[in-house]
């Protein structure tokens, strides 16, 4: 088979199979001579079984990545070997630390038949349900200190670096976080308030105290430790104003 028959066999077998998935997917295709991309891709191939092996005698050639609207990310590659179908695999997230991955299982890929919509029922109740978890749990340990809210209560914490960082419950309080300089990491879901200028930051926490309290929503305050400051983001202490220089994490 042809390259070019090959390369469009694979971006359609996805693009169907996006379809067939369960919430909101699509599809995008990744060529041979996107060799960067590709390489990258590979790094972040979720897996040690199956699509390892079969990484470890070919490297990846062609790809085609499907996406879920919450950052999710899938990756359906062409079998090494002489059988029909593909091979699929989950996608590990950008950017969290080494250490939101430990003890937690790879959701490894398997293998799908010619067929894109028996290959929905396969991947939606096998990978996905594993992937699911896993990226739960990874999301989960990236948070480290930080507490996460509840509907009624959002909890604010500071970060080494200054930032103040939280995990908002409801889409409520991520508007209202988000009108007031706080900015969503897509991956792990925290929303950040920089604090390289800490009078926009401190302005920022007195006036979102109120704009939460009018939904019905409380605030709090608090340190990694745990030890919490007053309940409402109006009451935070002074914060000197002076140039912060922010330290950088790296994976």
């Amino acid at each position: 088979m042809h390259d070019h028959d090959t390369s469009e066999r694979l971006a359609s077998f996805a693009d169907v199979l996006a379809g067939e998935l369960p919430d909101s997917w699509t599809s995008s295709h990744l060529p041979a001579d996107a060799k960067d991309d590709l390489a990258e891709l590979a790094d972040r191939i979720w897996d040690l079984d199956l699509v390892a092996a079969s990484l470890a005698e070919r490297p990846l050639q062609q790809a085609a990545i499907l996406s879920r609207q919450d950052g999710a990310q899938l990756v359906l590659l062409d079998r090494n070997d002489e059988r029909d179908g593909f091979l699929i695999a989950a996608v590990a997230p950008h950017a969290l630390p080494d250490e939101a991955y430990r003890a937690v299982p790879e959701p490894n890929g398997i293998a799908l038949a010619d067929d894109p919509f028996l290959s929905a029922e396969q991947v939606t109740g096998d990978l996905l349900a594993r992937y699911d978890a896993a990226l739960a749990q990874v999301r989960h340990n990236a948070l480290g200190g930080i507490q996460p809210s509840q509907p009624d209560r959002v909890v604010l914490t500071w970060q080494p670096d200054g930032s103040i960082a939280t995990a908002p419950a409801d889409d409520r309080a991520s508007a209202a976080l988000m009108a007031h300089g706080f900015v969503q990491d897509p991956q792990s879901g925290i929303y950040r308030l920089g604090g390289d200028d800490t009078q926009a930051q401190a302005r920022a926490l007195c006036e979102i105290g109120p704009r939460l309290d009018a939904l019905g929503i409380g605030t709090a305050l608090q340190h990694p430790a745990g030890r919490t400051a007053p309940t409402t983001a109006a009451s935070v202490p002074h914060v000197p104003a002076g140039p912060r220089t922010p330290t950088t994490r790296s994976r």
